[in-house]
């Protein structure tokens, strides 16, 4: 009985997964990060996807506030800002959110404006796409912890 509640869980969790695959939002990096994590580091995963997004955030941010500024003319910047964006999310398998960075990535060494400023709208959608599917992987892994943690807890306790 205790592992039924689990296995639901892990066939939602292995749905999700294989939905994010099939749609390209994640690649086999992604797959390379959770081999990394082990029961010593059993927030492994979770702890790389949070800093992801926090730098990510501030990287969103820089590159809203330089588009944003009617006298910018300095797109190198926004390439800086942008191969830092590329590198992070290929580490984590990001595969959707690196290849529309690619994309703007060229619309800035064109110094294209309006592409530039159609490339961040991109981005941001599909990085929250990305974060809000991880939040929901990671809800599902909550109740994963939870669940196997309070029924061994309750068979520990009352083994009939």
């Amino acid at each position: 009985m205790l592992g039924l509640g689990v296995d639901r869980l892990q066939a939602d969790i292995n749905r999700l997964l294989t939905s994010l695959f099939h749609q390209g939002v994640l690649d086999e990096q992604f797959l390379q990060l959770q081999q990394l994590q082990d029961d010593t580091s059993p927030t492994f995963v979770y702890d790389v996807i949070n800093i992801y997004f926090d730098e990510s955030e501030k990287l969103l941010r820089n590159l809203r506030l330089l588009l944003m500024d009617r006298e910018f003319s300095d797109y190198k910047k926004i390439g800086l800002h942008l191969n830092q964006l590329v590198g992070s999310s290929s580490s984590i398998g990001a595969r959707r959110v690196r290849n529309v960075c690619v994309a703007f990535r060229s619309a800035s060494e064109l110094n294209n404006r309006p592409g530039c400023l159609r490339g961040l709208e991109v981005v941001e959608h599909e990085y929250h796409y990305l974060k809000n599917m991880m939040h929901e992987l990671f809800q599902v892994l909550i109740h994963v912890i939870s669940y196997t943690h309070n029924s061994l807890y309750n068979y520990l306790i009352d083994p009939t």
